[in-house]
């Protein structure tokens, strides 16, 4: 038994597996149109007062001075030792009131007491010194 096709004239046999475009191209052309039509057309602009740049001359760099804490809790100004916390007071005092401002490195000893290092931001903060940065510390940025 074999199993025979139908063979008719009118039948087609074969399958369209095409997708005609040209519908889908003339939808997205008139949405295209339509989207256009309907933006608005800017009829104002905002006017702007730019100011006039000045030939001032750049501020002047911060003083940088180094504050060291070493290990045993000695406090150095730029190297030189100080001898007690009313010597520092009298450094951090000038510094704040120095033009232009003055900006304080801080650099603690990693077995620097930790007192000895509060007590320089504290004092520095309690004086008006506000530039303040920690050195140092660099290694343990991510």
């Amino acid at each position: 038994m074999a199993m025979t096709m139908p063979s008719g004239a009118g039948e087609n046999s074969d399958i369209m597996v095409e997708i005609n475009t040209t519908p889908l191209i003339d939808v997205m052309l008139v949405l295209l149109i339509m989207l256009i039509l309907t933006i608005p057309i800017q009829t104002h602009a905002v006017k702007l007062d730019m100011p006039t740049p000045s030939n001032a001359a750049p501020p002047a760099p911060p003083l940088v001075v180094q504050v060291d804490v070493d290990a045993s809790g000695v406090v150095a100004w730029d190297g030189s030792p100080l001898a007690d916390r009313a010597q520092l007071e009298t450094r951090l005092t000038e510094a704040a009131t120095s033009t232009p401002p003055t900006e304080l490195h801080l650099r603690a000893d990693a077995q620097a007491p930790y007192r000895a290092v509060a007590m320089v931001m504290a004092s520095a903060q309690k004086l008006g010194v506000t530039r303040i940065g920690l050195v140092g510390n660099e290694r343990f940025a991510q």
